[in-house]
């Protein structure tokens, strides 16, 4: 019952040990695409008369990205840049814009020296219906970012790749009416790994890693003690064994005896009849083999092949290693070091004294004293030897 209990309770706490280490690890799994970033592409549309050719030239790319506090819809009107040359970034408050026409007209500003609110502001302060930033020292001339203008939310304002805003910039010195229509392009969503939640989820499975790696070493640390106790108990079982088998009656058949006729048992090790001059050993529950077979058998097993009766029991010498090497292993396990340091205490106890009472590694776990299954034999009634002529 006690075994049971402690089974289902080890069962419990490593089932407990999985569903954390799952929960854990999916609540870092959403923490880590926690970030996530949404932004629209834009259609920009141009129109413009070819002053060469007197054709209207019209040109429509999804190349313009919408601003993170961007108003997400359509604008058109007349391309306009800031008028004084050292300020084509509308960085100054004062910069001024001179549209053609008295329509909507939309800003056509260069990246940096200040931040988009900046340049927003100033040209949303003159009246622009839109604003378009043309990105600027780029790595990738293609490139586009969602820019962050918080506090701008009633304007339209994107950005476009270098190279456009370069060729809308040639067209517009040229003096050359450009109209541009702004329409919404594609809804993108893009996530992003959380520095934070990375670390979280480091830290996390980094504790994880050390508690299970502490229960692995102190788990072998158990069974490493466990296996050399039970060995040394091994050990000394079979010393005891060899010093109960040294005092077994030994005898020489002869010819004649009962033990050579055919009807006679076989010994039960090798399946052998029993000749003239055989050697056998006459175990105390008065079976007998061959000495030669017998003799491994017993240092072995200690028991009778045939009834199982235990030699150092019947002889009266019952080591203290016999009682804790029939323990269970999750029993040694479950009560923690106890048992082991019993095995361990009972390494004084010599292989062959011969135990009246409890003995010491059995009381301090607790277990009942083994019963004898059967009477002592003396010593002086065993003779080593009996040659029958």
């Amino acid at each position: 019952m006690a075994l049971s209990v402690i089974q289902a309770c080890r069962s419990l706490a490593l089932s407990t040990w999985l569903l954390s280490f799952c929960f854990v690890h999916l609540l870092c799994l959403d923490f880590t695409v926690a970030e996530k970033e949404e932004w629209y592409t834009a259609f920009v549309n141009i129109t413009y008369v070819d002053p060469d050719t007197a054709e209207v030239r019209t040109e429509k790319t999804e190349c313009g990205r919408y601003g993170e506090h961007s108003l997400k819809r359509e604008a058109k009107g007349v391309l306009a840049m800031p008028v004084a040359l050292h300020d084509k970034n509308a960085c100054d408050p004062s910069s001024r814009f001179t549209p053609r026409g008295h329509g909507a007209w939309i800003a056509l500003i260069s990246r940096g020296n200040c931040t988009y609110r900046d340049k927003i502001r100033n040209a949303v302060g003159k009246n622009a219906s839109a604003v378009v930033i043309f990105n600027v020292g780029s790595s990738n001339p293609n490139e586009t970012i969602t820019m962050s203008d918080p506090g701008i939310g009633d304007v339209v304002a994107i950005m476009i790749p270098e190279p456009k805003g370069r060729d809308l910039v040639l067209l517009m010195e040229r003096n050359i009416t450009v109209h541009m229509h702004i329409t919404i392009g594609t809804r993108n969503l893009q996530k992003y790994v959380s520095r934070t939640s990375v670390v979280f989820v480091s830290i996390s499975f980094i504790i994880l890693m050390i508690i299970s790696l502490a229960w692995l070493v102190f788990y072998y640390i158990q069974r490493f003690r466990y296996a050399n106790a039970r060995d040394r108990n091994q050990r000394r079982l079979g010393d005891a064994a060899k010093k109960a088998i040294s005092q077994l009656q030994v005898r020489t058949i002869r010819k004649g005896d009962q033990e050579t006729e055919s009807d006679f048992d076989n010994c039960a090790v090798c399946i052998e009849g029993y000749k003239p001059n055989d050697v056998v050993r006459i175990l105390p529950c008065r079976h007998l083999f061959h000495k030669g077979c017998v003799d491994p058998w017993l240092v072995d097993h200690r028991t009778c092949p045939m009834c199982k009766m235990n030699i150092l029991k019947a002889l009266g010498l019952t080591s203290s290693a016999e009682c804790l090497n029939e323990l269970p292993l999750d029993y040694e396990l479950a009560v923690g070091g106890m048992a082991l340091n019993a095995m361990v205490m009972s390494d004084d106890v010599m292989a062959g004294d011969v135990v009246g009472g409890r003995d010491p590694g059995v009381r301090m776990v607790g277990l009942p004293q083994v019963l004898l299954d059967s009477e002592p034999l003396s010593q002086d009634t065993l003779p080593t030897e009996q040659n029958v002529n």
